[in-house]
């Protein structure tokens, strides 16, 4: 569990956001079963039961780097679940993207599937609308082959840094690579600010525009990647994370 096991490697169940019915009887543990690798899948697409990513085209070309308010549309955005095999609530009210999850130890995705970046800047302004303990957070260079990096900030002020990496059909590895506390972190249903840039070998961290430290990530050696933004329940349920903008550019 992300926010409570910091110092060991996690291994958690990941399961398709898909309405198919799933190969196996899902299990009430997070740890390994037969459940199929994650597949991202757009929010118009027809499931396919694929290990592989699939992005459906826009009629309109989209942009590599911008903010989007989340006023009517989440064309180019991809969802990817960890931990429930259940589809996904995601929706957009008052301007905001809301991540619904309504099981205890799920975590939810939704990354700009259109581009790959190296190096990017993403900001997002959130607020947790529902449930405590939870995380809202980023992710940076995400490739369902090669890893990825994330960033999580939970509703009591811990926030961390990990790696993750799928092991083998429906088994990742997060692996800790820092943690710590903010000391003015928002209450629960206050809007908070947080940026992540990814940079060469760096990682700065951003809380309500400002610095919170730069953390060394070349041990990973990831190229290229995904970016998009997470939510995650910990033992209670429902968790609604609302998610004003998102902006991604240079760093």
């Amino acid at each position: 569990m992300k926010k409570l096991l910091l110092g060991c490697l996690l291994i958690i169940t990941a399961c398709q956001t898909s309405t198919l019915n799933p190969t196996s009887t899902p299990s009430a543990s997070l740890f390994a079963t037969s459940t199929p690798l994650p597949t991202l899948l757009s929010d118009t697409s027809t499931p396919e039961p694929t290990p592989t990513p699939t992005f459906e085209p826009s009629p309109t070309a989209l942009p590599r780097f911008f903010v989007q308010e989340f006023n009517d549309s989440i064309a180019g955005w991809v969802i990817l679940q960890a931990g429930n095999d259940s589809v996904p609530a995601v929706n957009l009210a008052n301007g905001s993207l809301l991540l619904q999850i309504d099981s205890p130890f799920t975590w939810l995705y939704a990354l700009y599937g259109p581009e790959d970046y190296a190096d990017v800047r993403i900001e997002t302004q959130y607020q947790n609308l529902a449930g405590t303990p939870a995380s809202a957070g980023l992710v940076c260079r995400y490739s369902e082959t090669d890893g990825w990096l994330e960033f999580n900030l939970s509703t009591d002020g811990l926030y961390n840094i990990l790696y993750g990496k799928w092991l083998a059909l429906g088994v990742a590895e997060y692996t800790p690579i820092t943690d710590g506390k903010i000391k003015d972190a928002q209450p629960s249903g206050a809007s908070q600010s947080i940026g992540l840039e990814c940079s060469g070998d760096t990682l700065t961290l951003l809380v309500n525009e400002t610095v919170l430290r730069r953390v060394d990530v070349s041990r990973f050696e990831l190229g290229t990647g995904k970016a998009g933004v997470t939510a995650a329940s910990y033992e209670n349920s429902p968790v609604v994370a609302g998610f004003e903008y998102v902006e991604v550019g240079e760093p």
